[in-house]
C-alpha cells in the first residue's frame, strides 16, 4: 500500500504516561483490552480501558520499553486516565508517571529514528515518543487528514469517553481487543457483542462533495436518522452509522443527507465487516 504523504508530524493532542515496576505487565494485562503477554520491547499495540459496562473510557497505544510501558494517549484525557490507573493500582508494585513534561508524540516516516509502527494501519507509518525539544513544531493536521481518510477514529474528536463500545469504534478490527486472553474490565459485555454479532453501529469513512458538515450533524435517509458526522477534513469525514439502517437505505435507493448536503459512505480497506454501498459508490 502507498504511504500517506507526510514527513514527521508533531501531535500536540497526544501525551505520555509511563507504567513501570515488577508488576507492570500483569497490572496492565488484567485491565486493558489488548493481550500484552507476548509484547516485546519496541513493539506496540492499540488498546483501551473500558467501563465495567463495556464502553470505552480511554483508547491509547501501549509501547513496551525494557521492563516498562509507555502509554501514548489523548492529552485531554491524560489526567483522568492516570487517575483511573491509580485507582486500580491498589497494592501492585507499579509506578505510574506523567511523562508529558519530558516527552512528546509524533507521527514519523518508519526510517526516522527509533519509532514503533502504528499498530492499526501500516499506511500511517510510525509513531515516535521522544524528548519534546527534538520534535518539530506543528499541529499534526496533515496526519489528521490521513487518519480520517483511512477511517481511523481519534480519542477526542470521535470516540470520547464512555460513549461507545469497542466494536462501534472498530477496536475489534484494529487489534485492540483480545477475545482469547481472559478477563479484563468490561470483557463480558464486549465478548457477548462479539459472539452474538450485535454491533449495529460502526465508525466508517465518508465523503461529502460539498462543504463538510459539523461534528455532531445528523445523517438522514428517507427522513430517518441513521448516523452522526464525527471529525472531518475537507471533503473527507468519519461517520458513526447504523449499518442495518444504511443497508435499508441503499436497498430503497435513498441517498444520505446532512445539513451541509449529500454524504457518501465508504468501506475502509482494513474492515472485515460488511458496509452496504450503492453500486455507483462501490470500489
Amino acid at each position: 500500500m502507498q504511504r500517506l504523504p507526510f514527513a514527521t508530524q508533531k501531535l500536540p493532542s497526544r501525551a505520555v504516561i509511563t507504567v513501570a515496576g515488577e508488576d507492570a505487565r500483569n497490572f496492565l494485562q488484567n485491565l486493558i483490552t489488548a493481550d500484552i503477554d507476548e509484547l516485546k520491547p519496541g513493539q506496540a499495540t492499540y488498546s483501551a480501558l473500558l467501563q465495567p459496562q463495556g464502553k470505552i473510557l480511554f483508547d491509547f497505544f501501549l509501547l513496551a520499553d525494557n521492563g516498562r510501558y509507555a502509554i501514548d494517549c489523548s492529552a485531554a484525557q491524560k489526567a483522568d486516565l492516570l487517575k483511573r490507573l491509580t485507582f486500580y493500582k491498589l497494592r501492585a508494585k507499579v509506578a505510574l508517571a506523567d511523562s508529558d513534561e519530558e516527552v512528546g508524540v509524533a507521527a514519523v516516516k518508519p526510517e526516522a529514528g527509533l519509532a514503533y509502527t502504528d499498530p492499526r494501519v501500516a499506511q500511517l507509518g510510525a509513531r515516535l515518543i521522544a524528548p519534546k525539544g527534538s520534535l518539530p513544531d506543528g499541529d499534526g493536521q496533515v496526519y489528521r487528514c490521513g487518519r480520517i481518510r483511512l477511517g481511523l477514529a481519534d480519542s477526542d474528536e470521535d470516540i470520547g469517553s464512555g460513549e461507545l463500545f469497542p466494536h462501534e469504534a472498530n477496536l475489534d478490527q484494529l487489534g485492540a481487543v483480545s477475545f482469547k486472553k481472559g478477563c479484563f474490565i468490561g470483557q463480558e459485555v464486549v465478548s457477548r457483542m462479539e459472539h452474538r454479532g450485535t454491533a449495529r453501529s460502526r465508525i466508517v469513512p465518508a465523503y461529502m462533495p460539498k462543504d463538510a458538515a459539523r461534528n455532531g450533524s445528523e445523517i438522514m435517509a428517507n427522513g430517518k436518522t441513521i448516523g452522526t458526522v464525527l471529525s472531518s477534513a475537507g471533503s473527507d469525514a468519519l461517520a458513526l452509522i447504523r449499518l442495518d439502517r444504511l443497508k435499508d437505505a441503499v436497498e430503497a435507493g435513498a441517498g444520505l443527507l446532512t445539513e451541509a448536503g449529500p454524504l457518501h459512505v465508504r468501506k475502509p480497506a482494513w474492515a472485515r465487516f460488511d458496509v452496504a454501498l450503492p453500486k455507483d459508490d462501490e470500489e
